[in-house]
């Protein structure tokens, strides 16, 4: 069995790699490359959703591909966590294969082949962090996913695209290199190993007696190195990312990018610190206050924001923090809200940056103001827009609500009114930001020359895009009746 496990591990990493070789070498010919795209994405998918009996069965199986220094491997970890991400992020990937195919060509974008090489690669780095079994491999596929996603940040290669990747990757780059590292290396010294506790997720790794300064310290190098989960301060290089085309936004936000970030901080706090750690030396707590702040200051900054992906960007900011709150409560309710955001918000917010691309190659249009009666032109696009939205703000049935109500419980659990007042008051933000776009897009006078055009959504590029956002969408809706899938999961890792 530890043989199958681990082939599975392996094939699930590297099948993404593979992929890119096959659409380099088939530059020239489109319809092939964008098979290729499509077919790895399947074959990535089917090779994770394969472990699953493995995840049910509270299997937690570790590999050992090398050994760097005694205590530093390159090692790969068979769990819940890890599952979850590389299984949302695989068959998002399926999903956006489909929309790239009448993004692209609608707009007649340059260097195609190059975006579906870096796209594919960052998949798969997304993927070998999902099932990194120590700090040094999770950093090690981290970067890959940085170095990666900058030529797609850049694809453009205009001045804006060149100034919004340099940002990107000065962020990213420098927090990994100014705090990971150290964090690693107080990591190795305090305890002798950069490996993730395989008993749970109360104990992490380090010793009873380590010394709580040091350990308060390594913990907040962790917590802000990973740059990419946007906890601010360092969520700046989100917004300038925004130049990319949107299915680079939908990668950065929904799939691999942001959700490698949060992801990682999890699976820190977690699986190297604990539980019990962090409630002795109130880490948790300190964290789930920033992460409430992140939530409200970006919710009132996308408020102001007129340009629709500026908008979602920002909306992006805050629903991570969701994430590192629900996990930051150290609660079994507050845990699995945090958790199963991971998956909820991947799902909404794909369908809305989507939603947003499909739009774009419609009608040209980016602002907020612009978008009058385009519900009657776009009808599926707009539907699916406001069932994402509803999501995002927390309405049942739909997925986002049950995230919601889990941290509600985790902060009853806690009796800590001031997290109860943040979900609330953020929710209503929520709405504050995105109901007004649902409502001029069916409500306000059409303001430009698509007035007398009945159908945008028709073409056979745009059903590229339009069928892939729904599906999203109605995926948001189907987690929110059914989330059952998710739970047991999160059963296990809770043990």
């Amino acid at each position: 069995m530890e043989t199958v496990i681990s082939s599975k591990i392996a094939i699930s990493a590297v099948i993404p790699m593979v992929t890119t070789l096959f659409i380099m070498a088939s530059r020239k010919k489109p319809n092939i490359r964008e098979f290729w795209s499509i077919f790895g994405a399947v074959l990535t998918f089917s090779s994770v959703m394969s472990l699953l009996p493995y995840v049910l069965a509270g299997i937690s199986y570790e590999y050992t591909f090398c050994t760097l220094y005694p205590g530093i491997h390159l090692k790969f970890h068979l769990d819940g966590l890890g599952f979850m991400f590389a299984g949302t992020a695989s068959f998002l990937w399926i999903v956006a294969g489909f929309y790239c195919i009448g993004y692209m060509r609608g707009l007649r974008e340059h260097a195609q082949t190059r975006f579906y090489v870096c796209y594919a690669a960052a998949v798969g780095g997304g993927v070998g962090a999902a099932f990194a079994g120590n700090l040094f491999t999770l950093y090690l596929f981290y970067e890959i996913v940085s170095i990666v996603t900058y030529p797609l940040v850049a694809h453009h290669q205009d001045e804006e695209g060149y100034d919004g990747a340099r940002k990107y990757i000065i962020y990213l780059m420098f927090a990994s290199k100014a705090f990971l590292l150290p964090a690693m290396i107080l990591t190795y010294v305090l305890t002798g190993t950069l490996d993730f506790s395989t008993t749970g997720i109360m104990n992490g790794i380090f010793p009873k007696d380590a010394n709580g300064l040091l350990v308060s310290i390594t913990y907040f190098l962790c917590l802000f190195g990973f740059a990419k989960a946007a906890l601010m301060p360092m969520h700046g290089w989100l917004p300038a990312a925004m130049v990319a085309p949107t299915p680079v936004s939908a990668l950065l936000h929904a799939v691999v990018v942001v959700k490698v970030g949060v992801f990682s901080v999890c699976r820190v706090m977690l699986y190297l610190f604990g539980v019990n750690i962090l409630q002795t030396l109130h880490l948790g707590m300190i964290t789930a206050y920033l992460a409430s702040f992140t939530i409200i200051t970006a919710s009132i900054i996308a408020l102001s924001k007129t340009n629709l992906k500026a908008r979602l960007a920002y909306s992006t900011v805050s629903q991570l923090s969701y994430i590192i709150l629900g996990v930051a409560m150290l609660t079994p309710n507050g845990i699995t809200g945090g958790i199963i955001h991971i998956a909820n918000h991947a799902f909404s917010k794909i369908a809305l940056f989507f939603c947003a691309g499909a739009i774009f190659v419609a009608t040209k249009k980016k602002d907020i103001s612009e978008l009058g009666g385009l519900g009657y032109q776009m009808p599926l696009t707009m539907i699916a827009f406001g069932l994402a939205s509803l999501s995002m703000i927390g309405v049942p049935p739909v997925s986002g609500f049950v995230t919601k109500w889990y941290l509600a419980l985790g902060a009853m659990d806690l009796a800590n009114v001031v997290l109860l007042s943040v979900l609330l008051i953020s929710s209503l933000l929520n709405a504050g930001y995105f109901v007004p776009i649902f409502l001029t897009s069916f409500f306000d006078k059409p303001k430009n020359s698509t007035q007398g055009v009945s159908n945008l959504e028709t073409t056979p590029l745009m059903l590229f895009m339009v069928i892939p956002l729904f599906v999203c969408a109605l995926f948001s809706v189907y987690f929110g009746f059914n989330p059952s899938f998710f739970i047991n999961i999160i059963k296990v890792i809770m043990g």
